[in-house]
């Protein structure tokens, strides 16, 4: 795999030009060529529609698309006749118009931040700007990671550049967290693979729109060697314990090693272990006695082989949605236990490769690549007119179990549009799929047909009845029936509110974090928590998009951005340690909690993981330029240096 691959010339004909602009997102198009010449007349003021960022090309008609493809083709023979050198990037005002055009208007405190977007190939603005040689040569200062996911593998190299001394602690035997643990048939992201990555370290030859788990974990793998931070990881390493030494101000960790168990110390410790790492089985009577194999689908069964039996799949969660189409053509009969069903999104392209000329366009085209990034994470940027406004409650509306806004039931109406059109050969699923909760107070799932085909298959049958019990011959539902079968996966989800779970975390003056949070995790920006100095979580509480149109990449870039920051005040300062004060902390979460409160999960009494225990643990509720804004540095005020 090559990260960031150098731009090939633009050498076509015009036919064969014009044939791989059929396959380009025009709106992303537009904006490159604007960027090109400089000329942002190819921003067309008519091309634009209500909701366009929320539809396929803009929701652009036929003609304007043709238009837009037409002004493209020759503006690139131009740049390909005059062999025209790869411009810079876009300066302040040429940002400001094109960001202006794509967002509306009001759009100034973007430009910055999409300046960190548009860079070429192998550019990485969000690099450390500060090397420890330069702040404090002679200080013994060393980082303890745990966890070689995605969040962890983004610390570590941050860390590597500005030459900081670190380790990371890693259970498995491989990198990619929940990418090398999810090996489940049909498991692929449902965020777009182009920002599914780290924006320094892209790839423009992604295979599919949405990728499979095997490639997902190829990229991790390639990126740790690339980046020389395999000799870092100490693998089959599990953290079992940290405790806060006040006198010597470190980290003193328990390892669980191959070699046996041992322990070891740190300056500052980063838990980047992640939110879905720690499957959630069903707390079902009788769920030991089963006589057949079972398991949980993050933990699969690779030895059972499933091909003409009769399987249960209990949930229609994340995982469920994937693997019961990839199940249905090898089971001999498969039952889907359902507790509340899926919104579905329509996605067309979810199983579809990358077209050729789509991907001829990101290997030649300058900034193509980056400007189609933007246009996928535009949705997220903004609170008003994104994907977030949808989920958003209008107490005046007034808000119901249907919809909390009127928006929020536009939403509910085409989704349901969608959805009843893929059931007109089986109208009695209706009342099982079509949900009876607020478009958003779950997961919204991409759509391509699949689920519903699979569920009308006459050797596949929906279960609606609440399980009751579970026996060594199978699984019982409310109405009596028990449902004999030769295996049960349980598709169940992970304990996504439980933070840093099995570890056993103390800080100052002996402080439990888990008493502490009492099972309400909290944490300032999703990183610190009072009385536990120099802890940094990455994916931490409240971190989690919905729908905001990024990926948790973004996230995780500027949670390290802000970690990177802390490192350097206490290199420069000489200050030993930094515990966030507690009225910030409290404040900040008073204000996350009254947002999550004001959303689609907040608000509905519907079962759902976004809100455990009466408190969204794991929902970042604002958008995603709100913490990119509050992650850029450390305000030290916010914090007792010790």
């Amino acid at each position: 795999m090559t990260f960031n691959p150098p731009l090939r010339p633009i050498d076509a004909d015009d036919d064969t030009l014009r044939a791989h602009l059929r396959d380009a997102e025009v709106p992303a198009l537009l904006m490159t060529v604007a960027h090109l010449t400089g000329d942002t007349s190819f921003l067309r003021e008519d091309a634009r529609s209500n909701g366009w960022l929320l539809r396929p090309q803009g929701g652009m008609s036929e003609r304007a698309q043709e238009e837009a493809r037409a002004s493209a083709l020759a503006a690139l023979a131009r740049l390909r006749d005059e062999r025209a050198p790869q411009p810079p990037p876009p300066d302040d005002r040429l940002l400001r118009e094109i960001t202006s055009w794509a967002l509306g208007p009001d759009t100034d405190a973007l430009v910055p931040l999409v300046a960190e977007e548009i860079t070429p190939y192998g550019a990485d603005p969000k690099a450390p700007a500060w090397h420890k040689d330069e702040l404090a040569p002679d200080r013994d200062f060393h980082v303890s990671v745990i966890g070689a996911g995605m969040s962890g593998l983004l610390a570590a190299h941050r860390l590597s550049q500005a030459g900081v001394p670190f380790t990371v602690y890693e259970k498995n035997d491989d990198v990619g967290g929940t990418w090398f643990e999810n090996t489940y048939p049909g498991c692929r992201v449902d965020v777009a693979s182009h920002l599914y990555n780290y924006s320094f370290a892209s790839r423009s030859d992604w295979p599919d729109h949405f990728c499979t788990q095997d490639v997902v974990l190829a990229y991790f793998r390639d990126f740790a060697k690339h980046y020389g931070l395999d000799e870092h990881i100490r693998f089959g390493t599990e953290v079992r314990g940290a405790a806060w030494d006040e006198e010597r101000g470190t980290w003193r960790l328990e390892l669980s090693t191959p070699e046996g168990d041992r322990t070891t110390e740190s300056q500052l410790l980063v838990s980047a272990v992640g939110q879905l790492n720690r499957p959630k089985l069903p707390d079902i009577r009788g769920r030991d006695t089963f006589a057949g194999a079972s398991f949980h689908s993050a933990e699969w069964d690779h030895g059972q082989d499933l091909k003409g039996r009769r399987v249960a799949v209990v949930g229609t969660g994340a995982s469920a949605y994937q693997i019961v189409p990839e199940l249905a053509d090898t089971t001999g009969e498969l039952l889907v236990f359902q507790r509340s069903a899926p919104w579905l999104r329509p996605t067309p392209h979810y199983h579809d490769p990358v077209p050729e000329g789509m991907r001829w366009l990101f290997e030649h085209v300058p900034y193509y690549a980056q400007w189609y990034r933007f246009w996928l994470f535009a949705p997220g940027l903004l609170q008003e007119g994104g994907i977030l406004q949808g989920w958003v409650v209008d107490p005046d509306y007034p808000p119901t179990e249907r919809a909390v806004s009127a928006l929020n039931d536009q939403l509910r109406k085409a989704l349901t549009e969608a959805m009843e059109a893929q059931l007109t050969d089986a109208p009695e699923l209706r009342r099982h799929v079509i949900p009876g909760y607020p478009v958003g107070s779950k997961r919204v799932f991409r759509d391509n047909g699949r689920w519903l085909a699979t569920l009308q298959r006459d050797d596949v049958a929906l279960v609606t009845d609440a399980i009751t019990e579970i026996t060594p011959r199978g699984i019982v539902t409310a109405d009596g029936t028990e449902h004999d079968v030769d295996v049960i996966v349980y598709a169940t989800g992970f304990q996504a509110s439980r933070f840093l779970t099995p570890m056993t975390v103390t800080g100052r003056d002996g402080r439990d974090l888990h008493e502490h949070w009492d099972g309400q995790p909290r944490a300032y920006l999703g990183t610190n928590v009072p009385g536990f100095p120099n802890l940094f979580c990455l994916y931490g509480p409240n971190t989690n998009l919905v729908g905001q149109g990024g990926s948790i990449f973004y996230f995780s870039e500027c949670a390290v951005t802000y970690l990177t920051d802390a490192v350097r005040h206490l290199l420069s300062t000489g200050a030993t340690a930094m515990d966030v004060r507690e009225d910030v902390h409290d404040a900040y979460n008073a204000w996350v909690d009254e947002g999550n409160a004001n959303r689609a999960w907040g608000w509905t009494k519907a079962d759902t993981w976004y809100r455990e225990g009466g408190r969204s643990a794991p929902n970042w509720p604002y958008s995603a330029l709100e913490y990119w804004q509050r992650t850029r540095h450390v305000e030290p005020e916010e914090y007792e240096m010790l």
